[in-house]
């Protein structure tokens, strides 16, 4: 975090003015708006979905690994829109209409989700216990499941929108500003973790010990205050001129290859259609002495000028430059791959915590029970903290010893090791709480649970803003905009992976019952355990094997 104040950045910040108004835009000016829809969506946000499974299992009597199931599309879903959204907003409307429009859409969602906390007759009666030890559980009806499932739906596309549109909006209010785009998302990620450690503390107690409807209000008044709030500040932001989608001259590069797979490659620069610049030659081509790259040379064909070609026929022919960025992004989809095995595990870990907590010993104290919805707490709390020791402490005292920066890969090599020790320590645990229950017939403390969710946050520290740094460093330019949201596309589909990998346990295994105190949930973390490790030993390969596009020493941190 920079040592500049906020009052001091307005001061010595050049903010664009607008021609016909006099009034300045942009800048400084826009940040409390901006950073205050950030905080109002992120508490609403991660009040809904920080109690999710326990809302579905209390309240709709939704058996659990059901439960966890929808809560996996849910925040599946969250993590996938962010990208569509960045290609809408890029391509066609700009960030502020989206993140508006997601804005309304989060709002009805979470408005929708209150009403079934709030009227009885929107869900089932409470399980009934039978003296047998039995519960007696009544589903809801189709018209309850309906309206559940829309108020999840609209809330998933909602706040999957405005996850990374607002920060988008803000970084461009600092155009070619590097220094105050970054202190910008300093910022950013600090109100991220502040709000979340809120809402999962405060709303889920209020949730489970005052009333569920009054929790799930709060989040649907706080989205609406961001929204409010967010309109207000229209009138600083700068005008926003969508520029289209990268992605579209990058999906021409494969189809003008494949049209082209019979065409002889050549040797030589007049053979190939570069951009147009300002010292053009050779019919529009721009005069250069290099050829494409022989990297993945297949794909070079899209470039290659043939018999009766056309700038006007662009799925045919594409430009050197358009070939070389997709390249960038064709030769990091391993590294991509072990990143999504890498959320699978922890995606799994969170949810089968959260299953453990509601049947360990919450009671911390003689006042105070913690509630089994804000178990994840503890993951936000370990990565809040430790990054703050990486960027102060552990950072620094690496470069002082080997005189470089770590290198992003390096970095989340390092996450990796943490997640997989993190998988032990669960395995470890859920073994000794079994044989305590079955043996002597004892509830083991939930306090058992925080190790293994620390080392997840320690993990988190390295390998997340090592995945962001490692897209941005590394895609053609012309993503730099969306390269968070392609990390957010890859936990999402992590998320829909982890849906059916519990879902292939659960059916074809005894471990995953929805009575985890006769399963073998054990086993399940012993099965994470192999999967992080051989995918472990995979991302070393693909890392070995990667050659870095731009080479970064001392900036690379």
């Amino acid at each position: 975090m920079e040592e500049s104040t906020y009052s001091s950045l307005i001061e010595t910040d050049e903010a664009q003015k607008n021609t016909t108004s006099g009034r300045k835009q942009g800048g400084w000016p826009t940040f409390p708006f901006i950073i205050a829809t950030v905080a109002g969506i992120t508490l609403a946000s991660s009040g809904v979905s920080a109690n999710m499974i326990v809302y579905l299992i209390q309240e709709f009597n939704i058996e659990s690994i059901t439960a966890t199931q929808i809560n996996n599309v849910f925040n599946g879903t969250i993590y996938l829109i962010p990208f569509l959204a960045a290609i809408i907003a890029d391509s066609f409307f700009g960030s502020f209409t989206v993140a508006f429009v997601s804005s309304c859409v989060s709002f009805l969602g979470t408005v929708v989700i209150a009403l079934t906390a709030t009227l009885k007759w929107l869900r089932p009666q409470h399980c009934i216990n039978n003296n047998n030890g039995s519960n007696m559980c009544k589903p809801a009806s189709v018209m309850q499941y309906g309206v559940l499932y829309l108020g999840i739906a609209l809330a998933a596309v909602g706040f999957g929108g405005n996850s990374f549109t607002p920060a988008a909006l803000g970084a461009n209010q600092f155009p070619n500003n590097p220094r105050n785009q970054t202190i910008f998302f300093n910022w950013f990620f600090v109100t991220l973790y502040i709000v979340s450690i809120l809402a999962f503390s405060v709303v889920v107690y209020i949730q489970d010990n005052v009333s569920w409807g009054l929790g799930f209000w709060i989040c649907a008044v706080s989205n609406l205050i961001a929204l409010v709030v967010f309109m207000v500040g229209y009138r600083y932001y700068l005008p926003e001129t969508p520029k289209g989608s990268a992605f579209v001259d990058l999906a021409r590069v494969p189809v003008a290859s494949i049209r082209k797979w019979k065409s002889q490659i050549s040797s030589s620069t007049h053979d190939y259609y570069y951009s147009v610049g300002d010292d053009d030659d050779h019919d529009g081509m721009v005069s250069v002495s290099t050829i494409p790259a022989k990297r993945f040379r297949f794909f070079n064909r899209a470039a290659l000028i043939t018999d009766g070609e056309s700038i006007e026929k662009p799925w045919r022919l594409c430009t050197v430059e358009q070939v070389e960025d997709f390249k960038k992004v064709f030769g990091i989809l391993p590294l991509w791959t072990s990143t999504i095995f890498i959320s699978i595990p922890i995606a799994m870990l969170t949810n089968l915590a959260t299953l453990q907590a509601l049947v360990m010993d919450g009671q911390i104290g003689p006042h105070f029970k913690f509630p089994a919805g804000s178990i994840s707490i503890i993951i936000f709390i370990s990565t809040s903290i430790f990054l703050s020791i990486l960027d102060r402490v552990l950072w620094p005292l690496y470069q002082k010893i080997t005189g470089k920066a770590p290198t992003s890969l390096q970095r989340i090599g390092v996450g990796h090791v943490f997640n997989l020790l993190a998988m032990v320590v669960s395995a470890v645990v859920e073994w000794k709480r079994l044989e305590m229950l079955h043996d002597e017939n004892k509830s083991m403390s939930i306090l058992w649970l925080f190790p293994q969710l620390a080392l997840v946050g320690v993990g988190e520290a390295f390998h997340y803003p090592g995945q962001v740094l490692f897209c941005y460093q590394q895609l053609p330019q012309s993503l730099s905009s969306t390269s968070t949201a392609m990390i957010s596309l890859i936990m999402g589909i992590s998320y829909y992976l982890t849906t059916a990998l519990t879902d292939q346990v659960h059916t074809s295994t005894n471990w995953l019952p929805d009575n985890i105190n006769v399963g073998r949930v054990d086993n399940v973390y012993w099965m994470l355990v192999i999967f992080s490790g051989i995918n472990f030993v995979y991302y070393l390969m693909c890392a070995a094997f990667y050659k870095y596009h731009k080479i970064l020493e001392e900036n690379d941190v």
